[in-house]
């Protein structure tokens, strides 16, 4: 009734764009510390390669999201021919973090409709749910939008710092989800609505990988390259199936 292969018993979320509204937050954020920084550049002088057009939606789907804050801005930084030392780094990780943080506390938490319906079903049915994000910010997230008693499990980007865990795409975040809720990977399903997590859904060989895309279908093709199972728009997708 859940849409899962039958031997997966534990779900793996991820929380920003799958469960809750906050992938628009981050986005902003991003955009905003991007912008100011490429700005300031654009007024040294240029260095030969370096683009310093505006971020966009699409830099923060290709390069950003679902990834680690410093990974995140590295990766940007270098689809644009920039190199900065660690320092400015660790700067701009933290102005991105200043600023979602400050939008979380004027803006709340909304989750998703569907996600709460999925959630509710899942618990109902007894598949045991857990949350894997690379953001530090997880469990005031889910508190926030009022699913924080729905995991049993969390792994966020403190858990990732503190046990040297590799970010998405590498798959350590979510086979330590799997392996706190006691299973093997075959007998978890993981849901992720970006390319980095569903391309580390795949490594990670899980039971099955559901790519969430929230773009209007922008995503959908590149999800199902990254290694997705299965690809739905809405989560009340895989639920209609069992009824």
């Amino acid at each position: 009734m859940l849409g899962l292969p039958e031997e997966v018993s534990v779900a793996l979320f991820d929380l920003d764009g799958v469960l809750t509204t906050t992938a628009t937050l981050h986005t902003t954020a991003w955009g905003e510390t991007f912008d100011a920084f490429l700005a300031e550049r654009a007024k040294q002088d240029a260095v030969a390669g370096e683009d310093l057009r505006p971020f966009t939606e699409q830099d923060y789907l290709d390069h950003v999201d679902g990834r680690p804050r410093d990974d995140g801005v590295r990766g940007f930084l270098a689809s644009r021919g920039i190199t900065v030392d660690d320092a400015t780094v660790d700067r701009l990780a933290q102005d991105k973090n200043d600023r979602f943080t400050a939008a979380l506390q004027r803006n709340g938490v909304t989750p998703y409709p569907d996600a709460v319906d999925y959630l509710t079903a899942a618990r109902d049915a007894g598949l045991r749910i857990a949350v894997v994000t690379s953001s530090k910010n997880g469990a005031a997230v889910l508190a926030a939008a009022g699913l924080d008693g729905f995991p049993e499990q969390r792994v966020d980007g403190n858990t990732i710092v503190a046990e040297g865990l590799r970010g998405k795409p590498a798959p350590d975040g979510f086979l330590r989800g799997a392996e706190l809720m006691g299973v093997p990977a075959a007998n978890a399903a993981v849901f992720e609505d970006a390319i980095s997590g569903v391309q580390a859904g795949a490594a990670g060989h899980f039971g099955a990988v559901i790519g969430i895309d929230r773009t209007g279908g922008r995503q959908t093709e590149a999800m199902t390259q990254a290694g997705a199972t299965r690809v739905v728009a809405d989560l009340n997708e895989l639920l209609a199936e069992g009824q």
